[in-house]
């Protein structure tokens, strides 16, 4: 599994969608594309989401993004991340 951070910013019309409800959908969602959220934070600044998810591949961290801006009306944008243990592991072999 690879992890993933999942970046979401609120629309106007997104906000008027929070709940506790919408919450549980994002989770089956993450699931349904073999994933599993490892934690979901609320934040203040350039974001308002912070989701890091494990997921099986990129195909799968895509699916998820726009099934989840789809659901929400949240844009979320993606990025791989990895340990940095593995990243000087990479890094090293260069």
């Amino acid at each position: 599994m690879a992890t993933f951070l999942l970046f979401g910013k609120y629309s106007g019309e997104a906000l008027k969608g929070i709940s506790a409800e919408r919450t549980k959908s994002v989770e089956e969602i993450v699931k349904r594309f073999g994933g599993q959220i490892q934690a979901m934070y609320a934040v203040l600044g350039e974001v308002d989401l912070v989701l890091i998810v494990s997921l099986p591949g990129i195909a799968e961290a895509i699916q998820t993004s726009v099934a989840l801006s789809k659901l929400t009306g949240i844009a979320f944008w993606t990025a791989p991340a990895v340990t940095v243990e593995e990243f000087d592991r990479l890094v090293a072999a260069t």
